[in-house]
């Protein structure tokens, strides 16, 4: 079985989990998860993981507003991300950034609160969990501007996107998507970086690897994307799983 499982970014949060959340979280460290990262998107689902994290030894969370859940908030209720930032086991801002897929509010907005959040994580002196879909332009420009230290996750972009955010001293967030049969992207992402950068993460309960692509995914399914991966870089999947853990310790100052 494998060991040393840290998984950079879910959200056990989701309703997909109601039906079995406890005993699923209670079993996961016998499957070899040492650590789970359960991100925030608005102050409901930050709250929800604020618990789960005092409840469970091993799971840690993340405060902040996605971009597709800003319509009920304005700039001012960052100030209530920030309290929930000063938990001892809140270990970033997040999930924050840019979708120009769903485009849930205007582009504008959207920069705005991903700006305004990344200000915030460098005023507390944390890192960022980074959502950048279809808006990679706009999502260099801002970290650009602010460099924050912190993960861009489900990385999507270019080998050469890769390397500029591992330039700002960043990390890469793969996930199942590198499992899947058109995953060059993710592959290419994986050889351009140093291996310190690199981190795994499910973003459960979605995109679960192959050969469970299509059903709920959860932290104890990352050795698949591991043995993927491990396959490209040369590396067994174990071994990557003690890279990319001591990755994340650093990435979440753990």
């Amino acid at each position: 079985m494998y060991q040393n499982i840290f998984d950079t970014h879910s959200h056990y949060d989701d309703e997909q989990f109601n039906d079995d959340r406890d005993s699923l979280l209670a079993a996961l460290p016998s499957r070899g998860v040492i650590a789970a990262v359960s991100c925030g998107c608005d102050l409901n689902s930050t709250e929800t993981n604020k618990k789960l994290a005092e409840k469970y030894e091993y799971i840690y969370f993340a405060a902040g507003f996605h971009p597709e859940n800003l319509e009920s908030f304005s700039i001012d209720d960052l100030e209530k991300i920030k309290k929930y930032a000063r938990h001892e086991k809140c270990v970033a801002i997040g999930e924050i950034g840019l979708d120009y897929h769903w485009m849930a509010s205007p582009k504008e907005t959207q920069k705005e609160f991903f700006a305004a959040q990344c200000e915030l994580a460098n005023e507390l002196d944390m890192p960022v969990i980074v959502h950048d879909r279809e808006a990679h332009a706009d999502t260099l420009d801002i970290l650009k501007e602010y460099r924050p230290k912190g993960v861009l996750h489900c990385f999507s972009g270019s080998a050469e996107t890769a390397k500029e955010i591992v330039k700002m001293g960043m990390y890469i967030g793969l996930n199942g998507v590198a499992t899947f049969k058109n995953a060059r992207k993710s592959i290419e992402a994986a050889k351009a970086v140093p291996i310190e950068r690199l981190v795994l993460e499910t973003d459960c309960p979605y995109l679960a690897p192959v050969p469970h692509r299509g059903k709920r995914n959860d932290s104890s399914f990352i050795p698949f994307i591991a043995e993927r991966l491990g396959e490209e870089l040369g590396l067994s999947a174990q071994e990557l799983l003690d890279i990319t853990a001591q990755n994340a310790k650093r990435l979440y100052e753990l």
